[in-house]
């Protein structure tokens, strides 16, 4: 579900063959090893983007960049520990230095954290892993990029995010604060930059068939989306730069949270007891 903006709705209507915005653009994504970051970075490379790949391990980063360039386009590789806030301070110090700024800024990297909070209470560090990559990660990489964002005119920042922040699901204690933070920043941060021609899109995927989601059983068999679908949401966002891009369930879930809140408590109540813990999650 887009929002559009009011000039991406002109757009598609008087030009709907241009060329993307995406053309002769900078775009930096993280975690570009894989899965969705992946899927996006080769998009992004195909409507002509310059594109920027940022993840932890060089060998799938550089398999990614020699896949785009060997497509006709243009890629360079950043090797970066998220969770190193002085890391991702000398990333952006370098990215400056050689691209002069950043046009398009992809917040794909992540960790999912699936487990009830009976099997938590000593694992704190749970939440302090996930808050350090879903969401102090990103927003010191936002902020780093921002400034040169602002002084140029243009920026639009992308936050791949969940559903989970709508339907606040059982088990995602962690993970979905983390998400949430992100949500929130995110949307204060577009209100400030609003002037200067910068802006945010939070995007609220649902199931994605990812390694991420991989070590949870109960996830097989249904059904989910691919990341190169996936990816084609998030090149479209980056085009037509909505507010935010949400499932339908998720808006579902969301405005019946609003309407009867304590009637979704006990259905999630229900929904927490009928699902088990992964074998991960119990440490098997």
């Amino acid at each position: 579900m887009l929002l559009l903006t009011p000039r991406a709705r002109l757009r598609r209507l008087l030009r709907p063959g241009a060329p993307s915005p995406l053309e002769g653009r900078t775009v930096l994504v993280t975690g570009a090893s894989s899965g969705i970051g992946e899927a996006t970075a080769l998009e992004a490379a195909g409507r002509g983007a310059t594109v920027l790949l940022v993840a932890r391990r060089s060998v799938e980063l550089d398999r990614v960049r020699e896949q785009i360039v060997a497509a006709g386009g243009t890629a360079a590789s950043y090797v970066c520990d998220l969770t190193d806030l002085d890391a991702i301070d000398a990333l952006v110090a370098r990215v400056l230095d050689e691209h002069g700024g950043v046009d398009y800024l992809v917040n794909n990297a992540g960790r999912s954290i699936r487990r009830s909070l009976d099997l938590s209470y000593d694992r704190f560090h749970d939440v302090e892993r996930t808050m350090a990559i879903n969401y102090f990660g990103p927003v010191r990489l936002t902020m780093g990029l921002l400034p040169a964002m602002r002084a140029q005119g243009f920026g639009q920042v992308v936050n791949i995010l969940s559903w989970g922040v709508q339907l606040k699901a059982p088990k995602f204690s962690a993970y979905l604060a983390s998400k949430t933070a992100l949500d929130t920043w995110s949307r204060i941060a577009a209100r400030e930059a609003y002037g200067d021609n910068v802006t945010f899109t939070n995007m609220r995927f649902g199931l994605v068939r990812t390694a991420m989601v991989a070590p949870t059983e109960e996830y097989d068999g249904l059904r989910a989306m691919s990341p190169e679908r996936a990816a084609e949401h998030v090149v479209r966002a980056l085009e037509d730069r909505p507010v935010v891009w949400n499932v339908p369930v998720g808006v579902a879930g969301e405005v019946l949270g609003f309407v009867s809140p304590r009637l979704v408590d006990a259905v999630m109540h229900r929904l927490d007891r009928r699902t088990k813990n992964s074998a991960a999650a119990i440490g098997r």
